[in-house]
């Protein structure tokens, strides 16, 4: 019984946890975002969705680049601290379905 309430637990303590590295894993996107935009378009700034003077390719070539970059290193942040976790406690810190909340 103890060990069934203590795997309940686990995934609300992993929160804050989870929390500090979601926005560890935004802010290494970010900068890596940055620097693979000044690679293809040798652009220091990538274009926003608000500025006149850039075309639609230009920013939603920039929109999707970002998302990739974000998504894979928040799932491979996500899934580096919940492999120490695991490791550290023997308890895999999210629900049996998985899946995003």
């Amino acid at each position: 019984m103890a060990k069934k309430s203590r795997k309940k637990k686990l995934p609300l303590a992993y929160k804050p946890i989870g929390f500090a590295l979601g926005w560890a894993s935004g802010t290494v996107a970010g900068l890596a975002f940055q620097k693979t935009w000044k690679v293809i378009r040798h652009e220091d700034n990538a274009p926003d969705a608000l500025d006149r003077d850039r075309r639609w390719g230009e920013i939603l070539l920039a929109a999707a680049i970002q998302g990739a970059i974000f998504a894979v290193a928040r799932s491979a942040v996500d899934r580096a601290g919940a492999k120490l976790i695991e490791r550290s406690t023997g308890t895999w810190p999210a629900p049996d379905k998985g899946g995003r909340d």
